[in-house]
């Protein structure tokens, strides 16, 4: 019995760990996403610049991660779209170039901040809204649309508010399922 028990106790903490709906609060605040690093890893970017005022990082360009809630990811894979509650995390980590053996080249370093993407029809007009968290933020509130994610990702995301042009395993998906936006590769 007590095995049965402590495997049922092991399943339901695993369950809980990958809870991935996402959860606000009573002002429409998100909570900061836990475990994202057990998500799945789409891709990442070094350097990527989305306009003129953003800064590439010069020499040591920061590292940008993309993660996806794991329920999406299998959603994705079957339908080609993102069903409603799916949940990103772009994480920013410095970089450098000079370290321990290398010479060359780049690796990451410390996270700078993380931003959240998440769709949610009922609570969004736009569908989808954004959230920057720093190190130390609990919760967060929408990026006011003047900040332009809504406006650019609307415009230029591949498949839906994404941008799965910049991920390499999905991008073959969206185009085989007819999701993606034309000229959007």
């Amino acid at each position: 019995m007590r095995f049965v028990l402590g495997a049922l106790c092991g399943l339901l903490s695993g369950l809980a760990l990958y809870a991935q709906d996402p959860q606000f609060t009573k002002d429409n605040r998100l909570l900061k996403p836990e475990n994202y690093r057990e998500w799945i890893y789409l891709s990442s970017g070094l350097g990527m610049t989305y306009g003129p005022a953003r800064e590439s990082g010069g020499e040591n360009p920061p590292f940008e991660n993309v993660f996806v809630t794991p329920t999406a990811y299998k959603s994705f894979l079957e339908t080609g779209k993102w069903p409603n509650g799916t949940t990103f995390i772009l994480e920013i980590r410095a970089s450098a170039s000079q370290g321990s053996i290398n010479k060359g080249g780049h690796f990451q370093q410390d996270r700078l901040r993380y931003e959240v993407e998440v769709k949610d029809e009922t609570r969004f007009p736009d569908k989808w809204a954004f959230f920057g968290f720093g190190e130390n933020d609990a919760s967060s509130q929408p990026i006011p649309k003047s900040a332009g994610c809504q406006a650019c990702h609307s415009k230029n995301g591949a498949v839906d508010n994404t941008f799965v042009q910049f991920y390499p395993t999905l991008l073959p998906i969206a185009k085989s399922k007819g999701t993606l936006k034309a000229a959007k590769e």
